[in-house]
């Protein structure tokens, strides 16, 4: 079975009309749609040619974020289905990098069975990048989610080669963990998600059904 990689440096582009727009994951715009919507309802919308939260998903992760307005303003009085159709799969790729990804280096990928809500998920990892990592707001605001929790690991790496990796050396601070919070997607933090199921919407979506 393949596995989906998702790009080192994660962004999609859409273009249509002439136009282009580039779209990034970031935490900002992980918060806003998360709490707009939810997962569930985003990846619905998707499938559904939702134009309402599709343009609402682009206007959030816009980069710079005038693009949006002027992309979106050159879609009205042309078919939708010639922006909808190609525009599905990237946006559902951008949908799912707002979410944690495993890390390949881990060895243990057990959940433990604690749910963490999403506003709680992202609010730690705005806490590790302004507090544990020293970047500004403005920087936290414009990583992705998973640029976040890998500088944190290498941060606390780094702790570890230095002091050692005692209980005593550990950071205090809460870190939010990418593979259980991709378990508690799939086990019950959003019942009407489930990992398989974008697995199906990506093969729609690809096959034109």
């Amino acid at each position: 079975m393949e596995t989906y990689q998702r790009p080192a440096y994660e962004q999609v582009t859409l273009a249509h009309g002439g136009n282009t727009v580039t779209l990034r994951p970031s935490l900002r715009a992980a918060v806003t749609l998360e709490a707009s919507f939810g997962f569930p309802a985003m990846f619905r919308a998707l499938e559904e040619g939702n134009f309402t939260v599709i343009s609402e998903i682009i206007r959030a992760a816009s980069s710079p974020v005038q693009d949006a307005a002027a992309f979106l303003a050159g879609i009205p009085g042309k078919p939708l289905s010639s922006f909808i159709g190609p525009a599905r799969m990237p946006l559902a790729e951008l949908v799912s990098m707002l979410m944690p990804a495993p890390d390949p280096k881990a060895t243990d990928v057990r959940p433990s069975g604690k749910s963490v809500a999403w506003s709680d998920f992202y609010a730690d990892l705005y806490e590790n990048a302004t507090g544990w990592l020293g970047w500004t707001p403005e920087q936290a605001w414009n990583a992705t989610p998973i640029e976040i929790t890998r500088a944190y690991a290498g941060h606390v790496a780094k702790l570890k080669a230095i002091h050692g990796s005692g209980e005593d050396d550990k950071p205090t601070a809460k870190a939010p963990d990418p593979e259980q919070a991709a378990h508690n997607v799939a086990a019950g933090l959003d019942p009407e998600f489930d990992r398989a199921g974008l697995r199906a919407l990506k093969a729609k979506i690809a096959s034109g059904s």
